[in-house]
């Protein structure tokens, strides 16, 4: 092989490297980014659309590629799509609970929603649940997930850079389908 040969393939390997190590330390979609916003004491009940913590007491934040290995292993995670609003893409497999992030439902919705989620985890409290919505200035997913750690579950993850993050990685969408609640 030339050395001008040896020379492009290198600098064509450095630049797909520093490309790929960007990405990995900023994360997709926002992901990562922290905006210095605390995890609040209660549901958030108004303007679901803002910057979130990057913490939530009780669950675990999953990112876009640990949440892609996740779903290659077995027994794999449930998704649970909390977005409000009109039909949109989705993760692939993912159930979409419309409106299941929003937090102020009376006591009849939020039974119906715990009874939901039971139902999906197969009654085990220690089922993998993850919950997503739009991306991390995203709040519904946020409660979703806050909500089922005070119903007991133990295995809770809060995927916070949601749709956009997984389209940014290009990984496998679908159109979302109102899972009936």
């Amino acid at each position: 092989m030339s050395p001008l040969l040896r020379l492009w393939l290198l600098a064509g390997i450095l630049s797909a490297s520093s490309v790929a190590l960007a990405q990995g330390a900023a994360g997709f979609g926002d992901e990562e980014r922290d905006w210095g916003v605390a995890p609040p004491p209660q549901l958030r009940s108004a303007n679901y659309h803002g910057r979130t913590p990057t913490t939530i007491p009780g669950a675990q934040v999953v990112k876009t590629m640990e949440l892609k290995s996740m779903l290659e292993s077995a027994p794999s995670p449930f998704l649970i799509d909390v977005l409000s609003g009109p039909a949109h893409r989705t993760l692939l497999g993912a159930l979409w609970l419309h409106n299941g992030g929003l937090g102020d439902f009376d006591a009849l919705e939020e039974k119906r929603y715990l009874d939901t989620i039971a139902l999906i985890a197969g009654h085990d409290k220690s089922r993998q649940l993850v919950f997503f919505c739009s991306s991390a200035r995203c709040w519904l997913s946020y409660n979703a997930a806050s909500r089922a750690v005070r119903a007991g579950y133990t295995n809770v993850y809060w995927y916070r850079g949601g749709i956009e993050a997984w389209r940014a990685a290009k990984l496998p969408m679908t159109g979302s389908d109102p899972f009936p609640w």
